[in-house]
């Protein structure tokens, strides 16, 4: 039975591999148990490890920092790249406010750890940690960690200290949180929420207007639409009593009705453009499109041909050619106008309108094959990080600063990510992943990540919580998460008139916390908190992550 105990106590790969992987089994196991109705799900990873390292458990410290950073370096990539179609365009409308009102959530929780820093005899690098934890953001912890060894190598007990500070906030800050949505929820949960944005839909607006301005009368569809410089589609034109697919040539008629989809900032405009928009509601979610007009569907076709990824929609001229119009393009969750100069990405999901057998044609253009989404390019996820690990090596001179800065293995893997995400496809990068690929790839890396970080800081963390100084820990942590939440709520609901359901999605997502969306995603009927989060967690955690980083190099 020797060979057995050796597996766990002699210091080999086979040992680091099974004591991570018995740590992250555990704290997902657990992550599942719910207390009142809140379960921690993979952050409860980051604990488990934590329990291993104060029973004594160790791990070559050199392979639990190889595995513990490239999970950090997995998982932020891949979060960098999911979020990336949608992160430039969550600052239009209503996302800039919610944006403006999480970075004051940031803001404001990084000052207050900027003045204790200066007030108290608390070191930068324990602060740091407690506001990482406050935050619930363990990518900010890594990017601290990272900046602060880059400045002193081979200091493994000071990013020791910030992931024990860390582990002391982390539970703070979920609990902070939630109690902020409670009273939130009891001084403003009445006012429902105006929707600043529509998560089914995005941008994109279906309405029915009346051709009743003179100026276009007899013009074609290409004629309308230099008259303007607004972006539309007509989806459908009802001329004689039938329903007709309209092409660029399509001449406009006196009192005929078009279904036109549009931004939905630009609905006046091209209701002064046609003359009158009727008052149906074509945005519910219950319209049977297909019941319009009985020899026309619609249908859903994917993008799968690789030599399409980075094609502008107009080039293909699939309108004139088969008689169809496509209404939309779904792009990671957010339907987008189907404009010609669109560029298509490997996944799109076209909603296309036409007669069913030129819809087919259509499908064996685009490739419309399913499975061919099903193997991730794990080509282009390597050399993404491969870029994204150059560009956080290089230094950048700071006037002021003796050390160059640099965005590290978290900053330069978010950027890259991002970067590749929203313009890939215009360089013909093909770096579609499957939501459920994409995923995996994202809760592998942070598991492996949760379960080092916490090994690591797991020696000496109860005799260090139960302590003075430890108390002082909790005591901070409570302010973090708790001060700063409270404010810009209150401020965002009665100065801003953000309805509840938006404020408390936008506040959770500022502070990267799933596990208080969820609380609060169970006491509204709708999934307005799940979209404010949605909005402003890309520009939050790229935000976290970065001044992680300087503030470290700058006061550490």
């Amino acid at each position: 039975m020797n060979w057995l105990i050796d597996i766990f106590t002699e210091q080999t790969f086979i040992q680091g591999v099974v004591i991570l992987s018995l740590i992250c089994a555990t704290g997902l196991a657990l992550g599942n148990i719910k207390i009142f109705g809140i379960s921690l799900g993979v952050t409860f990873v980051f604990f488990a490890g934590i329990m291993a390292g104060h029973l004594g458990l160790q791990i070559n410290q050199d392979m639990l920092s190889i595995m513990q950073n490239f999970g950090l370096i997995l998982f932020i990539y891949s979060l960098g790249v999911q979020v990336g179609p949608s992160f430039f365009s969550s600052f239009k409308k209503g996302g800039v406010k919610l944006n403006l009102l999480a970075l004051s959530v940031l803001v404001l929780g990084t000052l207050m750890a900027l003045v204790l820093s200066w007030t108290t005899n608390l070191s930068i690098n324990e602060l740091m940690g407690l506001l990482s934890g406050a935050a619930t953001n363990t990518p900010m912890l890594g990017a601290a960690q990272q900046a602060h060894l880059q400045i002193h190598p081979g200091d493994i007990e000071g990013a020791n200290e910030m992931a024990m500070a860390c582990a002391v906030g982390y539970p703070i800050g979920i609990i902070g949180v939630i109690l902020c949505i409670i009273v939130l929820r009891a001084v403003f949960g009445r006012k429902k929420s105006r929707p600043e944005h529509n998560q089914s839909t995005g941008d994109t607006f279906v309405a029915e207007y009346q051709v009743s301005n003179p100026g276009i009368f007899g013009k074609s569809i290409k004629e309308v639409m230099q008259n303007t410089d607004k972006h539309f589609v007509i989806s459908r034109i009802w001329r004689g009593g039938k329903v007709i697919i309209p092409t660029s040539d399509t001449l406009v008629e006196e009192n005929e009705h078009v279904l036109v989809i549009s931004n939905k900032k630009d609905v006046e405009s091209i209701k002064q453009l046609f003359g009158h928009k009727e008052d149906v509601d074509w945005n519910k979610q219950d319209i049977d499109w297909n019941s319009i007009d009985s020899q026309l569907v619609s249908r859903h076709i994917l993008v799968t041909k690789p030599g399409l990824n980075g094609v502008k929609l107009g080039s293909l001229k699939l309108r004139n050619s088969y008689g169809i119009n496509i209404t939309r393009v779904n792009r990671a969750g957010i339907d987008l106008l189907a404009s010609p100069s669109l560029r298509l990405q490997l996944g799109d999901r076209l909603t296309v309108v036409g007669e069913s057998k030129a819809i087919d044609n259509v499908g064996k253009i685009l490739g419309n094959e399913a499975k061919m989404l099903n193997n991730p390019n794990l080509f282009m996820i390597f050399i993404g990080i491969v870029l994204g690990l150059v560009l956080g090596s290089i230094p950048i001179a700071v006037p002021g600063m003796s050390m160059p800065v640099k965005l590290g293995i978290a900053g330069g893997p978010i950027i890259v990510g991002l970067l590749m995400g929203a313009f890939g496809s215009r360089f013909h990068l093909s770096i579609y992943t499957t939501r459920s690929a994409n995923l995996m790839l994202r809760q592998l890396g942070l598991t492996i990540y949760l379960a080092g970080l916490g090994l690591g800081a797991g020696a000496g963390f109860f005799e260090t919580v139960f302590t003075v100084n430890g108390l002082i820990w909790v005591g901070i942590s409570f302010l973090l998460a708790i001060v700063p939440v409270l404010i810009v709520g209150l401020v965002a609901s009665r100065f801003f008139k953000v309805g509840f359901e938006a404020n408390v999605g936008m506040l959770c997502g500022s502070m990267a916390n799933p596990i208080a969306l969820n609380y609060a995603n169970s006491i509204v009927d709708n999934d307005e908190p799940s979209v404010g989060y949605a909005t402003v967690y890309p520009v939050c955690i790229f935000l976290r992550v970065i001044s992680a980083q300087i503030i470290i190099l700058l006061l550490g």
